[in-house]
């Protein structure tokens, strides 16, 4: 789960972690209205939306009177942010933060994250931080540092003191560095987060280290412990596939190919991609509709790819154990009587109740006249899936790996 800026500095305020004064605005009234009980000479917009890279795209922006606030707000609440991390489709700006500006000395990047291979948390620092830092890290990869901190023993003021030498800060700066990294390690921790960044950690002209912009992910399979967090969930900022998805217990994330997959079980619908991909073909989505689904569960992840306008194939890829294949059938056909459709249906099941999963889609088709081709494994599938994604007919079968080969 993506939080956005002012969310994660007000989490960041509970630990004591230095951040600027601000506030959010949903309208340039409001905006006015925060401007002025900050006060000061100049203040920073910032529009609040799920991506990274918001200055170069018009998201940040300095102004120095009262009046200016209203006006760039007036501009920005509505605006399209378009980067890197957004695609082309870009997001739409709902909410602005107005912080007051301040001179800065030095920017430096600090991030927290999970490292798999190690078992234990990293941490990526470089006194070069600020919108250049992927620059920085391909250019001049000396200048970013890594740690680790073994999550039984904690990180401790040592390290911190012991990273920020490394990157060559002033050594008056080591003890107050020390300090502020560490209360953010203790919330990123506390918080079960994945990702923890500051970009730019500002030494201010008045020698503070303050962090300047924040941005957190939160572990979604741990936001039970932490419903406080589960009530910040922005459902704007999302896809309205992953909305539905959410209100269904689906495991669902949205991609920018055109081959929709529903599948059950993580690990078969990475493989599922995989084999789309290998085929040459994008999926649209990660669609895992778990191993206890029922006929309701998959007549609703079967809707959601549906109402994707991306999609023009369906990959159904189902190998039936605790669930049934006649289930999946079913839930496929009453899904599609729901949500008319002329897209093209693949399917491939495999596993409990396989013949009669397929006689039920096999009847179901005849009487509807759904567009389902079978396929016999699942790259018998695949291949077929990306062949019609890309507007080729599907003829007659042709030869591939037997189940055996597969693994299955």
């Amino acid at each position: 789960m993506y939080l956005h800026e002012f969310q994660a500095k007000g989490l960041l305020r509970n630990y004591g972690v230095p951040v600027p004064d601000g506030g959010v605005a949903s309208t340039a009234s409001d905006a006015l209205r925060v401007a002025k009980e900050l006060k000061g000479d100049a203040w920073v917009i910032k529009a609040q939306v799920h991506a990274g890279g918001r200055g170069k795209a018009g998201g940040v922006k300095v102004v120095k009177a009262v009046s200016e606030a209203y006006d760039e707000a007036t501009q920005m609440l509505g605006m399209k942010i378009v980067t890197k991390q957004t695609g082309p489709e870009g997001k739409i700006v709902h909410r602005i933060l107005i912080e007051k500006a301040m001179e800065i000395k030095q920017e430096i990047y600090l991030s927290f994250l999970i490292d798999r291979d190690s078992e234990q948390y990293m941490i990526i620092a470089s006194a070069e931080g600020g919108v250049e830092i992927e620059e920085v890290a391909k250019n001049n990869p000396a200048a970013v540092i890594k740690a680790y901190v073994n999550p039984v023993i904690g990180m401790g003021h040592f390290l911190g003191r012991k990273i920020a030498k490394k990157i060559g800060l002033d050594s008056s700066l080591l003890n107050q560095f020390a300090d502020v990294a560490n209360k953010l390690y203790q919330c990123f921790v506390d918080h079960d987060a994945m990702m923890l960044e500051i970009n730019p950690m500002v030494v201010s002209g008045e020698g503070e280290i303050i962090c300047l912009d924040a941005k957190m992910t939160i572990d979604d399979n741990a936001l039970f412990r932490h419903p406080k967090i589960e009530e910040m969930k922005d459902y704007g900022e999302l896809e309205p596939q992953e909305v539905r998805a959410s209100i269904f217990d689906l495991s669902y994330v949205s991609m920018d190919g055109n081959i929709g997959c529903m599948v059950n079980g993580a690990g078969l619908a990475m493989a599922t991609m995989d084999i789309i991909k290998f085929n040459g073909g994008e999926p649209a989505n990660f669609l895992d509709v778990g191993g206890g689904a029922d006929v309701n569960k998959v007549r609703e992840a079967f809707k959601i790819i549906l109402t994707d306008p991306k999609v023009n194939v369906i990959f159904v890829n189902i190998f039936g154990g605790i669930v049934r294949c006649d289930l999946i059938a079913q839930g496929v056909l009453t899904a599609a009587e729901e949500v008319p459709s002329d897209k093209h249906i693949v399917v491939r099941l495999d596993g409990t109740n396989v013949k009669e999963g397929r006689k039920i889609l096999h009847d179901g088709a005849a009487k509807s006249g759904l567009n389902i081709v079978t396929g016999d494994t699942m790259a018998d599938a695949a291949e077929k899936a990306v062949k019609l994604a890309s507007g080729d007919k599907v003829g007659k079968k042709k030869a591939s790996v037997t189940a055996e080969q597969e693994g299955e």
